[in-house]
């Protein structure tokens, strides 16, 4: 089919199906991947010299995740497979990326972005210490190496990758001091309604709950986090304030904290994707159609990088964008892989599915809700940005005396977000500060703009194309209130 190449970013549940499907329909689709092999951060596969079973490594999801490896190792020969590449920007129908320090220039005619979520984190007074991870990065270090992020693990936050891990860890023999979640016995029942939408779900989160209290692990509910206590080895502890008022001291070698996740969206912003604000998460979520398509022709999303939804979500979005970018590249195109019908039958049984799993996703989002509350109440002293050391005071110094109310304008006066994670794990949390402490709502306050390179680029890189240098853009703001202008990194 003419102007039919294709690019998937991301080798995850979505990304794979969605690759499954337009090599179904005769195509060949480039598939790049940040990691060494395909099944995403859900499915990650253990290195060639790991032996532990599907079972140990993903319980109850074990068969799921056989089914998509074996997915994608059966279409690996008829697609263009790139692992191990990092994505750092796309222009004007080119994916710029780098693979063992070598720079590739894929260009494309479609775009399809499958690149999954990341931790959603709660700036808490300490975790910048050695021993505080993510949720995220404490589950890595278990399915990739087999090794506990302590001795002694407490976990914190709320949401179901809480519980998830935490049970991951004690039934990989690790001790598990406790378990720490923000959401309250009241927001559980709100959220129940929609969380019977899969009750397979909702009853492995119950399983793991009652696992982990047979194991002897504490379990509490409604706290307030207050710190992460540290000595001069790093994390020592944690310390928590019940709903009844009493503060909770836990003895622990490693924490892992985590709220929810959020999607991953730096390549849809620069390609100029529209994004709106969603009260309930209290994110800028990606617009798309339903079915796949963006506000840019030939630029599709599915998975969590949409919206979080899960890996079974994310296969049915994956298929889902699939479709409907073969019916914008040819009408026709379909009659060659299956009838009219069976599309539109395909089509509705996928939409069906989708509707149940986001009833499921308002249902934990009703359930373990953001704990929006928590970041007006940190002190001037708890660092917010861990890449640039930026503490909430600054922040709000910048709003009051430099008028820095818009997010990328306290990026030019603070650093906040400019720093190895360009703005993933801190910007949330810098904009409820700007506009708690401007008295202006989340619309006014923006979106952090994303910017080329949107992850670091090896020094190998530019050693071999030293041009790249001209690609990176030098963004100038002028504040149209006073004239000033500041150069923004």
């Amino acid at each position: 089919m003419e102007g039919s190449r294709v690019v998937i970013i991301g080798a995850g549940p979505a990304g794979i199906r969605c690759a499954q499907t337009l090599v179904d329909a005769g195509l060949t689709p480039v598939v790049i991947d940040e990691q060494p092999r395909s099944g995403g951060q859900i499915y990650r596969r253990q290195p060639p010299n790991f032996k532990r079973g599907y079972k140990t490594l993903y319980g109850s999801e074990a068969a799921k995740a056989q089914a998509l490896h074996r997915s994608a190792d059966r279409i690996e020969s008829k697609i263009l497979y790139y692992p191990n590449t990092s994505v750092w920007n796309v222009q004007d129908k080119i994916v710029y990326a780098h693979q063992d320090g070598q720079p590739l220039e894929i260009h494309y005619d479609s775009i399809v972005l499958c690149t999954g979520a990341i931790d959603r984190v709660m700036p808490i007074e300490g975790w910048q210490n050695a021993g505080s991870y993510t949720l995220g990065g404490a589950q890595v270090a278990l399915k990739h190496q087999g090794l506990s992020i302590g001795e002694h693990v407490t976990f914190m936050g709320t949401g179901p990758l809480l519980y998830l891990v935490a049970y991951q860890y004690v039934k990989a023999g690790a001790d598990v001091k406790a378990v720490l979640d923000t959401s309250t016995l009241k927001d559980r029942c709100k959220g129940l309604m929609g969380l019977l939408s899969k009750p397979q779900a909702l009853w492995s989160g119950l399983y793991f709950m009652l696992q982990m209290k047979r194991a002897g692990v504490a379990l509490y509910s409604g706290i307030t986090p207050q710190r992460i206590a540290h000595d001069e080895q790093g994390v020592c502890g944690v310390e928590a304030k019940l709903p009844n008022g009493k503060n909770i001291q836990i003895h622990c070698d490693a924490v892992a904290t985590g709220f929810h996740l959020k999607p991953e969206t730096q390549l849809a912003d620069l390609l100029g994707c529209d994004f709106s604000f969603d009260e309930l998460s209290q994110l800028w979520l990606l617009n798309t159609d339903g079915e796949g398509r963006t506000s840019v022709p030939h630029v599709y999303s599915a998975g969590d990088g949409t919206a979080i939804l899960g890996a079974d979500a994310a296969e049915c979005a994956g298929r889902l964008a699939a479709l409907s970018l073969l019916q914008d590249l040819d009408p026709a195109a379909m009659v060659l892989t299956m009838t009219h019908n069976r599309q539109k039958a395909l089509k509705q049984k996928m939409l069906k599915k989708l509707a149940r799993f986001r009833r499921f996703g308002l249902g934990l989002q009703k359930a373990f809700p953001w704990p929006a509350h928590m970041i007006s109440e940190l002190t001037d002293e708890t660092v917010v940005c861990r890449c640039e050391m930026i503490k909430a005071g600054e922040i709000k110094q910048s709003v009051r005396y430099k008028q820095a109310d818009e997010v990328n304008r306290s990026k030019s006066f603070t650093r906040v977000g400019m720093g190895r994670c360009q703005g993933r794990y801190c910007e949330h949390v810098n904009r409820h500060l700007i506009a708690k402490a401007s008295q202006h709502n989340d619309t006014f306050v923006g979106r952090q703009r994303s910017q080329a390179p949107v992850k670091p680029l090896p020094v190998d890189v530019y050693l071999h194309q030293p041009q790249i240098i001209n690609q990176i853009p030098v963004v100038n703001l002028v504040d149209e209130r006073n004239g000033e202008s500041e150069v923004s990194a």
